[in-house]
């Protein structure tokens, strides 16, 4: 453990305690920072597992994150009729009733071809729900990096509102419609990253899943064509304001990371060790873009021993920590299929580097 540890110690400046707020904008400046710094977040069935096990209905709050996130896009309102089945905001209809029940799987599709989007409505802003969201974030007290999120921001809400299997064909058959779409989508996202911007905040967080385990949903040339475009747009929105971008995107997409990094990403969240070779984009990119993740909710936390965990957690540390540009967190939410015991010592790792990182 010594040894893996023994070069690049530097990262800890003793005597010098940072806030959250310090330590992140530090990571991804590429500075110095006393500790690496982490952010985990439960999803509901893994939180009320962890308040059951600790005792501590405050559970989340004892994790110290150096992190405050909260979601600004539309949220879910319970379907009357259909016990487990939710609309949001843009109408479409969700049914937790089988495995994922945090988000979900569409029940049926609303945009069914071009036609369709002519007598389609975007959904209001609840300007007052956002201000209040992110007035709680900015005021909330603690010296943390705060990020506003919105998730499904492109390609996801495209294809929630048409369908996956749809959504790819007409990126064949319906090109012009396909811009239209993202664009519409863009431009929603644009008011909402207005009033954002108007807070006390440090970046902005775009959720948008463009990954597989192997290689990109829609490949990196339909991506260039009909998603970067609008990135673009959100990116330099934010940057313009002098805020941090932060994407998110689960799976294999790197062969579009220079393209992120020329249109100014900052932090790519999520890392996933099944799919990365950390130490080879990391030395490739890692100087350019900060990496968020890394102890994967997939392979890692669900089935090894708390002992393993451990010694994961370790490794993955020292090979990404170097010169900045990581944030220790697990590679999403933590779902509900994750030991009590491994939450943890996942927790006392992240938040006592300096036993475990020396």
């Amino acid at each position: 453990m010594d040894k893996m540890w023994a070069e690049g110690r530097s990262v800890f400046q003793k005597g010098n305690i940072m806030t959250g707020r310090e330590r992140v904008i530090n990571c991804i400046k590429h500075l110095e920072t006393d500790r690496i710094p982490h952010y985990i977040e439960l999803g509901s069935e893994e939180l009320e597992k962890m308040r059951q096990f600790t005792g501590i209905s405050n559970y989340q709050n004892t994790l110290d994150n150096d992190i405050d996130m909260v979601g600004i896009d539309g949220g879910y309102t319970e379907a009357t009729n259909k016990p487990g089945y939710f609309t949001d905001a843009f109408g479409v209809c969700w049914n937790r009733n089988g495995v994922d029940k945090d988000i979900g799987v569409i029940d049926s599709c609303i945009l069914c071809g071009p036609e369709d989007l002519k007598s389609y409505s975007f959904p209001e802003i609840n300007e007052e729900r956002v201000r209040e969201k992110l007035k709680q974030l900015s005021e909330n007290g603690r010296d943390t990096f705060k990020a506003a999120s919105i998730s499904f921001s492109m390609f996801e809400r495209a294809w929630t509102l048409c369908g996956m299997e749809n959504l790819l064909v007409f990126m064949i058959e319906e090109p012009d419609f396909v811009h239209e779409l993202m664009g519409k989508i863009c431009d929603y996202n644009c008011r909402l990253i207005q009033i954002a911007l108007e807070y006390d905040i440090d970046g902005i967080c775009l959720g948008d899943d463009w990954g597989q385990q192997k290689g990109m949903i829609m490949g990196p040339d339909k991506w260039r064509e009909f998603i970067r475009p609008q990135m673009k747009r959100m990116y330099h929105q934010i940057k313009c304001a002098d805020k941090y971008v932060i994407q998110h995107s689960c799976g294999d997409i790197e062969d579009v990371f220079e393209d992120l990094v020329e249109i100014g990403l900052d932090v790519y969240q999520t890392f996933q060790p099944e799919i990365y070779d950390m130490a080879d984009v990391k030395r490739k990119i890692g100087d350019r873009l900060t990496f968020w993740g890394g102890i994967s909710t997939q392979t890692l936390l669900p089935f090894a021993a708390p002992r393993e965990v451990m010694e994961v957690i370790i490794r993955t540390a020292g090979i990404m920590k170097g010169k900045g540009g990581y944030i220790l967190a697990p590679t999403h939410a933590v779902p509900g299929d994750v030991p009590a015991e491994n939450i943890e010592v996942m927790a006392e790792i992240f938040r006592n580097q300096e036993k475990y990182f020396y």
